[in-house]
């Protein structure tokens, strides 16, 4: 009777590296410099060269790029942990309400009493106590994270409004707004991008080079495939929302520190970048896939466009037709070559 078992056991794990780790070269996450990546760097190139053209004394300039680089920082802290929770084969519709919610809760009077620290600690402290109930609900919960991330933009954004009561909170503790000022730039480059660029760092290294990206891949490729291979799914679910909500705590402190303020208004619409960046960026919606650098480069596309829509004083509307319209293509382009490994 013990026979079989220890052969279906020694069999298990076989199945799950087949069926989520060994697929064909193009679909592995580890490889940052495929053909996706080229193009979507070429599409950067473009976007760069039209902004040099269109407004050549504005976009080039040092600052402009710097703007750039920092309006694309906060989205992109979110965007990690969006690429993680997608890679998965799950969703966070709450990314932008928990960074709203984290960033009023940080910026109260109480809180800001205890200073820079105080700040820092209650925006990563709320954004991971709500990714530790996004977790809770969809692991253990059993519901389907649509509808628990909904549930939590709903009651996240309640709450930041409650606590505002629709106005806004004005920071006082000068070591927090002295990071946004210019003479805190380091070589010209502004904190706020050092933090993205450290997040960024450490996201491709978890998801590329450690067992939890690996778990996280498997996970995503085939659920049922990574539990019988040993892999505790719920418990790498509940990690992987837990993750994050950290990326929302830290992209909140940093949108504090950009705004000088914190307003139940933050973090509008950041679920739907967010999740656009990862897609375009290559991560398999359905869940299986993931990279980190094509999210950071999705960031920047959608960032770079914004700014030279912005420059050229084009309308909103047309703007975002403009970033449908690539969201669009990008699924498009990754079911055709979903197609193609079949």
């Amino acid at each position: 009777m013990t026979q079989p078992a220890t052969a279906a056991q020694k069999d298990a794990p076989t199945s799950a590296t087949k069926s989520a780790g060994e697929q064909p070269s193009s679909r592995r996450p580890g490889l940052p410099w495929d053909v996706r990546t080229l193009s979507l760097l070429g599409v950067l190139a473009a976007l760069v060269a039209v902004g040099g053209i269109t407004a050549p004394d504005e976009f080039l300039s040092t600052s402009n790029l710097q703007l750039v680089l920092t309006q694309a920082s906060v989205i992109g802290v979110v965007t990690v942990g969006m690429t993680f929770v997608i890679t998965s084969g799950g969703i966070d519709l709450s990314v932008g309400a928990m960074v709203a919610l984290s960033s009023v809760w940080a910026t109260t009077v109480a809180t800001q009493e205890f200073g820079f620290a105080g700040i820092l600690f209650t925006a990563v402290v709320v954004g991971v106590g709500c990714g530790l109930v996004n977790g809770l609900l969809i692991a253990y919960g059993r519901m389907v994270p649509f509808i628990a991330t909904l549930a939590m933009l709903a009651s996240a954004r309640g709450l930041a409004l409650q606590i505002t009561d629709g106005s806004t909170q004005i920071v006082s503790v000068e070591s927090v707004l002295d990071l946004g000022a210019r003479d805190s730039y380091i070589l010209g480059i502004p904190p706020l991008v050092l933090i993205f660029a450290a997040v960024t760092v450490i996201g491709w290294l978890l998801l590329n080079r450690t067992t939890f990206g690996r778990r996280a891949v498997a996970v995503g490729g085939n659920a049922e495939a990574a539990r019988l291979a040993g892999i505790d799914v719920r418990r790498q679910r509940l990690y992987l929302y837990l993750l994050s909500g950290l990326c929302c705590g830290i992209a909140a402190f940093m949108l504090i520190v950009l705004a000088g303020s914190g307003q139940n208004t933050n973090g509008n619409l950041y679920e739907l970048d967010a999740i656009a960046a990862a897609i375009i960026g290559g991560t398999l919606l359905s869940g299986g896939r993931g990279t980190i650098v094509g999210s950071v480069l999705g960031v920047l596309v959608f960032t770079t466009i914004t700014n030279i829509f912005a420059l050229n004083n084009l309308e909103t509307a047309v703007q975002q037709i403009a970033k449908g319209a690539i969201i669009v293509a990008a699924v498009l382009v990754q079911r055709r070559s979903l197609q193609g490994d079949t």
